[in-house]
């Protein structure tokens, strides 16, 4: 493989994670000038004009939301022989969905949050608690409603009773869309960055927030990022229940897991990320530093993990 030397860094777009994405950008965008590249920074809208892509070694993908996520940039630069960060195709199309995700995890034994999908949520819904008691034979009082398709915590609501739901449908930016709904684990949240089939140290996630929402991932300094105090078996647990999930799924190169854990120590993959936040405020960045890498580092290694 010819030798990288002329990068491109996509970022902003238009969707509800365009303030982050161009946070991310302009970071990543920054470290590889540090590092001696090439680097142009391009605010990315038209998914239909890649071709002028072909002049840079590589693409480096730092759209957040349905642009960078949705798989769809990904199969037109496959299509087209241009080399990019992250996973391909099909790994973005079955992460980026959550109801798919969830059911190709169950398909692998993986365990995950059970949960329903709607067409849309509106007033005369029938109520998500009467449906997932119904569905799964239980009697549960919590749950989070969330977008089939978005990231970032944009609409995402912790539903604990049918006023609860109501409030929720006024303040949604979008009701006219698919969601899900799925059971409430808040006992502890943790992350764990993979770059280069290697897990980086785990990150438990702690927010004064009622959960971790956009407001706690990206804007509060109350939000703290620790590294795990647990025993190694544990920490064992988590890598591999999040290497399995990820490798399941196809994912490559680098990406975040999501991990949730319940009152009696089980756990469940939340999510996949595969174009995680790069700010001053994201995971990924801080796991690195608690293993000692750099965020200039941190870059290097993913653009090493795409050449070999």
């Amino acid at each position: 493989m010819a030798e990288i030397k002329k990068i491109i860094v996509l970022y902003g777009g238009a969707s509800s994670e365009r303030e982050v994405s161009l946070d991310s950008g302009e970071a990543i965008y920054k470290a590889l000038l540090d590092l001696g590249y090439s680097v142009n920074l391009k605010d990315f809208n038209d998914i239909d004009k890649l071709e002028y892509l072909k002049e840079y070694d590589l693409v480096f993908i730092a759209l957040h939301g349905f642009e960078g996520e949705s798989g769809n940039l990904q199969k037109g630069l496959d299509s087209l022989g241009i080399l990019y960060t992250g996973s391909d195709y099909l790994a973005c199309k079955n992460t980026w969905n959550k109801s798919n995700f969830k059911n190709i995890l169950k398909s692998k034994s993986i365990p995950t949050p059970r949960g329903f999908s709607v067409e849309k949520i509106d007033f005369n819904m029938q109520s998500p608690f009467d449906t997932f008691n119904t569905k799964y034979d239980s009697d549960i009082k919590k749950l989070f409603l969330k977008p089939e398709e978005d990231g970032s915590s944009i609409d995402i609501f912790e539903i604990n009773s049918d006023i609860d739901l109501e409030n929720s449908i006024r303040n949604a930016q979008t009701t006219n869309r698919a969601f899900i709904f799925e059971e409430s684990i808040k006992h502890r949240e943790y992350t764990v960055s993979i770059i280069n089939g290697k897990c980086l140290p785990i990150i438990e996630i702690k927010t004064s927030n009622s959960f971790y929402d956009y407001d706690a991932k990206y804007i509060s300094d109350s939000t703290q990022l620790l590294e795990v105090q647990l025993d190694q078996s544990t920490k064992e647990e988590i890598n591999n229940l999040s290497l399995q999930a990820f490798n399941k799924l196809g994912c490559s190169n680098w990406g975040r897991v999501d991990i949730l854990e319940d009152s009696i120590g089980n756990f469940y993959v939340l999510e996949i990320n595969t174009v995680p936040g790069m700010t001053s405020h994201s995971c990924v960045p801080r796991s690195a530093a608690l293993a000692g890498i750099s965020y200039k580092e941190l870059v290097q290694l993913i653009i090493k993990d795409v050449q070999i």
